[in-house]
């Protein structure tokens, strides 16, 4: 067992309680950075954009090079994640229910949805530390 833990690490899960991919809240940057991991390796780092004076940026840069931007509302949690200029997904809150529930929509099919999940989450929780 661990006594102390300094950063805040999440796992999201498949039905079968498979590991899909693993969040992580870097310890020593000059930016909040949180860290996506597939299968021990990096996939991506999420990152809060230096120069967004209208609207909440951050940046995602894929183990591959590949950014992906997230711009919105983020602290009302209406935001979306695209690639070059291409929409992948939509994010909003729904206020339906008692707790925060929130809806994922995915624009492409080709798209790798347990790290758009990980994205908007790695995205809320840096909103929510600043």
């Amino acid at each position: 067992g661990k006594a102390m833990r300094l950063r805040d690490t999440f796992e999201l899960k498949d039905a079968d309680g498979r590991v899909l991919v693993e969040l992580r809240q870097k310890l020593v940057s000059l930016r909040d950075t949180m860290l996506i991991e597939r299968g021990g390796e990096e996939l991506a780092k999420v990152k809060r954009k230096r120069l967004s004076l209208l609207r909440n940026h951050y940046r995602v840069t894929l183990a591959d090079g590949t950014e992906l931007d997230v711009s919105g509302k983020i602290l009302d949690r209406e935001f979306a994640i695209e690639y070059d200029g291409e929409l992948l997904a939509q994010i909003s809150r729904r206020w339906l229910t008692l707790r925060d529930t929130y809806g994922i929509d995915v624009v492409r099919e080709d798209a790798d949805i347990s790290l758009l999940i990980a994205v908007s989450m790695c995205v809320i929780v840096l909103a929510d530390k600043e």
